[in-house]
């Protein structure tokens, strides 16, 4: 998986109640784990903006509930830093769920802004959005 160019905050934890912005059919995930964390014996994983997360459905389409699924995290509300200095913050807690581990999203669109670190490491799900923030 490609870095990003952000110090980003970790903000979100395991079992941290989101909202899935796509049209997959979820409409709120709970985080179950973070893919590919590497942190201290005993730490809990903790994700930020443009980690790959399993998620399990908490409402949506009866189909999707209950189940759990491979999900990116989109936006965060605990602020990040970029490299450029600025610091970046968003309304929610926003995922966009997977069909793959190749990184193709589940949803055709996207409602609301993505991270621009998104679009660094899953051009797959840029695609989809309609703003790159």
């Amino acid at each position: 998986m490609k870095a990003i160019s952000a110090r980003a905050t970790r903000g979100l934890n395991i079992g941290s109640v989101l909202t899935a912005a796509d049209n997959s059919g979820a409409r709120v995930v709970r985080i179950t784990s973070v893919k590919r964390w590497r942190a201290k014996k005993g730490r809990q994983a903790a994700a930020k903006v443009a980690d790959w997360v399993k998620v399990s459905v908490k409402k949506g389409i009866p189909d999707m509930k209950g189940k759990v699924f491979d999900a990116v995290v989109i936006r965060q509300k605990k602020p990040y830093r970029r490299l450029t200095g600025e610091r970046v913050m968003f309304e929610d807690n926003a995922v966009a769920i997977l069909k793959d581990e190749k990184g193709n999203p589940k949803g055709t669109q996207i409602k609301g802004p993505i991270a621009r670190e998104i679009l660094e490491r899953w051009p797959q799900v840029a695609k989809t959005a309609t703003i790159v923030y």
